[in-house]
């Protein structure tokens, strides 16, 4: 079995117009990308939350699935008559033969190597190092397989500088993998935040997966602390390690919630933020800690501190 892959350009004001009556025609899928992605035409779009992107780029390119027997020139004419030209549009028609998706999809992941005990391993592959503290982690609906250079910076630093019997944040957890990790070096207690229910069910899913015990591991969609009362639940007080790998906006706007969770003395790892927006977020959450550039790679750096002890919200 097989299927025809139809690509062609069009200007932002038709990309939703064209884009429904493809659907109408019985296309399978439309895919809409920027024309110029690649070249030194290529428009960001989708900001960091509080940026407000164009709704679509100026010059899109649009690439359609259809069924093997469809009427081409039928959908092309068809097309051409929303955007209200007589002359066909130029496109390129490929053919998709079927494959095992499912194995060319796995073939994109091999085990990671993050150091000589830590590695990030797929379900499906043999862990090279037996002996080493192994992650088996899917792609799934959450961020973070192991692959983001963000997320290797912060694992590289849990596996340097975590301590045992540390307690840990991870705010943002996305699939778990820097929770369990923690759990994994020695933590003592972990709880990872999310907004996201589907990140919650996918580290709940990795957490069993890695059999780590429900006990010293806890995820949830909100984030409160007792501020270290005794008769509070152990898992709900300050911690002595908070690690973020977010975006710059996002923890910026987040730096008294983090200052909150931690406790006097405690350390902060902050990842997800381009070497341009370092010094940005470093001068926010200077107010409360002892920041510095602690890694870099690709262009993203983690950051990582102290909380200054006599300092508060």
């Amino acid at each position: 079995m097989s299927w025809l892959s139809l690509t062609f350009k069009v200007g932002s004001d038709y990309v939703d117009s064209v884009s429904d009556q493809l659907l109408e025609q019985g296309a399978l899928s439309v895919d809409v990308h920027d024309a110029g992605e690649g070249t030194d035409q290529e428009q960001p779009l989708f900001g960091e939350p509080g940026a407000f992107p164009e709704q679509f780029w100026r010059q899109a390119e649009v690439t359609v699935l259809l069924e093997e027997n469809t009427d081409v020139d039928e959908i092309v004419q068809a097309v051409a008559r929303v955007m209200g030209i007589s002359a066909l549009p130029d496109y390129q028609l490929t053919q998709v033969v079927e494959q095992d998706w499912v194995r060319l999809t796995q073939a994109q992941f091999e085990p990671i190597k993050i150091s000589s005990r830590l590695w990030v391993v797929p379900s499906w592959h043999d862990l090279p190092d037996p002996a080493a503290i192994n992650l088996r982690l899917d792609p799934g609906l959450a961020f973070g397989t192991g692959s983001h250079p963000t997320t290797q910076l912060c694992l590289g630093w849990l596996d340097e500088f975590l301590q045992p019997g540390d307690s840990v944040l991870d705010y943002g957890c996305g699939s778990g993998i820097l929770a369990i990790a923690a759990l994994k070096l020695g933590a003592d207690r972990v709880m990872g935040v999310d907004i996201d229910p589907n990140a919650i069910t996918a580290s709940l899913e990795n957490s069993r997966n890695n059999l780590c015990d429900p006990d010293k591991l806890l995820f949830t969609t909100a984030l409160s602390f007792s501020g270290g009362s005794d008769h509070a639940d152990t898992r709900q007080r300050p911690v002595s390690v908070v690690v973020a790998n977010i975006l710059a906006n996002p923890l910026i706007v987040l730096a008294p919630v983090l200052m909150n969770a931690l406790q006097p003395g405690g350390r902060i790892v902050l990842s997800g933020i381009l070497e341009t927006q370092a010094d940005e977020v470093l001068q926010i959450y200077s107010e409360w800690f002892d920041m510095q550039i602690a890694a870099k790679d690709q262009g993203w750096v983690l950051l990582a501190g102290r909380k200054s002890v006599n300092r508060t919200l």
